[in-house]
């Protein structure tokens, strides 16, 4: 029996070919269908010329071989898994989140063939995480590692639960452990004239934040007791921490927004940060239809 569908998109290079590895070993584990999409970025503008329709002809033979190759490869990866393979015309970017819209998951490579080779982001990749109505893993870093923690990036804001039953489920699936990462600045030190700043017990500050975190676990640690869990509390950035922490794990996992001070932002600082440098597959967890991803 299958659950759910993920989609991934190829075009071909060594960043899609592990975005197809790294999906078909999820569909595996969700026994999902995974449906591998190839855009062919047709320019229409070409379609007025003579030769317009023998052109298009031989790019949709491209893209199917694209597509083939990259079911093949997936087959390999994860035998028993379900795949469906579909060749789009049209803008790449646009054409991968219409398939978003039924998706449980959408995964990409961070890089694609087009733009600037030292650009750490692919404009597609960027667009879709920024934009797509369902979860997006972007493979990027180490894409083949399978061991190590999961690592996940929480704060207050009322999407924490939602982001750490994503990555609690994300840790039972690949059978490891947790690492909850939470960051704040600690209060400044008053001056007042010639007196001396008063002492920041940063000690009791960050105690308060930890028993704050571990509350917000606890429900979620009865639910999964077989995923150990650690807790680790910086003054730093969010992003830096967890940059940092992606060198050791195998999969980052942060919300969609955050509590950065433009809240009609679709995409958070952090998040962005992530899918230029992180060193392992990074997760934008948001919701999607009546489950979870």
């Amino acid at each position: 029996m299958t659950t759910g569908r993920i989609v991934v998109g190829t075009d071909g290079t060594e960043s899609s070919r592990a975005a197809v590895d790294w999906s078909a070993r999820e569909a595996a584990r969700r026994r999902a269908v995974l449906k591998i999409v190839h855009v062919f970025d047709w320019e229409w503008a070409s379609a007025r010329f003579d030769s317009a329709a023998e052109y298009l002809g031989v790019a949709e033979q491209l893209a199917q071989a694209v597509t083939a190759t990259a079911v093949t490869r997936a087959e390999v990866v994860a035998p028993s898994i379900t795949i469906e393979a579909e060749g789009l015309v049209g803008n790449p970017a646009p054409r991968l989140l219409e398939t978003a819209a039924d998706a449980d998951l959408i995964v990409l490579g961070n890089r694609g063939r087009g733009g600037f080779a030292s650009l750490l982001l692919g404009s597609v990749s960027q667009r879709v995480a920024t934009h797509s109505p369902c979860p997006v893993v972007v493979v990027r870093g180490r894409g083949d590692v399978t061991d190590g923690p999961v690592a996940v990036g929480v704060d207050d804001s009322d999407a924490a639960e939602h982001v750490l039953q994503t990555a609690f489920q994300a840790a039972a699936d690949r059978g490891t452990g947790l690492a909850v990462i939470r960051t704040y600045l600690p209060p400044a030190p008053l001056t007042f004239g010639d007196i001396p700043p008063a002492v920041v017990d940063t000690e009791t500050e960050d105690g308060a934040v930890r028993a704050e975190v571990e509350e917000l676990l606890a429900a979620w640690q009865q639910k999964f007791p077989q995923v150990p869990t650690e807790v680790l509390i910086s003054h730093d950035s969010p992003a830096s921490v967890l940059v940092g922490v992606s060198r050791g794990a195998q999969l980052v996992i942060v919300g969609s927004r955050g509590r950065g001070s433009i809240t009609s932002a679709l995409l958070g600082s952090t998040g962005v940060q992530l899918l230029h440098h992180a060193e392992c597959p990074v997760w934008i967890a948001r919701p999607v239809k009546d489950g979870v991803s």
